[in-house]
């Protein structure tokens, strides 16, 4: 087959679309050998990792560039919806669209879903991406021949709010890729974070969403009784700006080295997100050894299960007893740790293009 697959959400760092982006197209560099593949990259002002330009070129596949900003794209495809896609990348047997611009196409067109949150939670979303995402999913329910849901709770969502038939989504559960540090190296970042006590750790872009303000109010109840660091590692996005306050230690942007280093040296890891479609950095720090503890709804409830302490996201109160159980129990922690390391081992990007390419060899007949 061939297949076209549009990368663009790959330069975005710090964002979990990047992170689904530029791990299935790891993936697809590695494990596939049969397959004809086009990457379509679009972007303005940013340039493709140099590393997956020329895996792309190794493999002998295609890599299409335009410099067309995401408004521009947005602008053409969810809202004029001109330009089919293979006047850009030529005949293609499917296309696997991005997350942010749907493009008109009389090919076979495959989206992924990561979340639908614009509908559940629309005041907690920008309102450029609101606006976007409206637009964008009005033509994937028209025209996607298949529809690859992050979760199960996603999927209900695209039948339940969307009305999409369920014989058009599947569900498949991204990877999770792992590169332990070594002991050295951890030291050496902790020393640059100025992290010398146990800490606890959450990562995400700071957003209302993410629900760090919520956090940074239960912690603070939580620290006149421990001596504890709450780190918060992430990009400002919009919204509020996040309260300073006592114990509270804002690193901002890491690499992905530095940030595999705080995974693995954190007392635990909280996440207290309002809505996730999938939830990847609970599954990284599980995957790292870090115990876990995260809200109790979406995918995040899903995922987590039994291998994560819960908690309501929307009551301060259950968050600080979240960290006051976890922060005081030892055995708590260990149990976790060890069933989170077992729950990562299913998220593997191995798994996921299989489940992928079988689907849509199935579409195919």
């Amino acid at each position: 087959m061939k297949i076209g697959i549009d990368i663009s959400q790959i330069v975005y760092k710090g964002t979990g679309v990047t992170r689904f982006t530029e791990g299935l197209t790891k993936a697809i560099l590695t494990i596939d050998h049969t397959n004809e593949w086009v990457f379509f990259f679009s972007s303005f002002r940013r340039s493709l990792n140099n590393d997956i330009a020329l895996s792309i070129k190794k493999k002998n596949f295609t890599l299409i560039k335009y410099p067309f900003p995401p408004t521009l794209l947005s602008l053409l495809w969810n809202d004029l919806h001109i330009i089919n896609i293979e006047r850009l990348v030529g005949h293609l047997d499917f296309f696997i669209t991005s997350d942010w611009a749907e493009p008109p196409s009389k090919l076979n067109k495959v989206t992924v879903v990561h979340d639908l949150v614009y509908l559940r939670y629309p005041d907690t979303v920008d309102k450029q991406i609101l606006k976007v995402q409206k637009k964008r999913l009005s033509w994937v329910k028209k025209e996607s021949a298949i529809i690859f849901a992050d979760s199960e709770t996603t999927r209900k969502d695209l039948i339940n709010l969307l009305s999409i038939e369920n014989t058009r989504i599947k569900t498949i559960y991204p990877g999770v890729e792992v590169n332990k540090p070594q002991r050295s190296h951890i030291q050496k970042i902790l020393k640059k974070f100025n992290l010398t006590s146990p800490f606890i750790l959450t990562v995400s872009k700071i957003e209302p969403r993410k629900n760090i303000n919520r956090l940074i109010q239960a912690f603070s109840k939580l620290h006149k009784k421990s001596a504890l660091e709450l780190v918060v590692v992430g990009e400002f996005g919009w919204g509020e700006a996040v309260p300073k306050a006592r114990g509270v230690h804002y690193i901002g942007f890491v690499t992905d080295e530095e940030l595999t280093s705080l995974y693995s040296s954190c007392l635990f890891f909280v996440y207290p997100s309002i809505w996730e479609g999938f939830g990847y950095p609970i599954i990284e720090a599980m995957a790292y050894g870090a115990p876990v503890t995260t809200s109790n709804i979406s995918s995040l409830g899903e995922i987590g299960r039994d291998a994560a302490l819960l908690f309501d996201p929307q009551k301060t109160d259950a968050i600080t007893d979240a960290l006051n159980r976890m922060t005081t129990d030892e055995n708590l922690r260990n149990t976790l740790r060890k069933k989170g390391l077992e729950r990562s081992r299913m998220f593997t990007w191995e798994k996921y293009y299989n489940n992928m390419i079988e689907a849509i060899r199935e579409k195919r007949g």
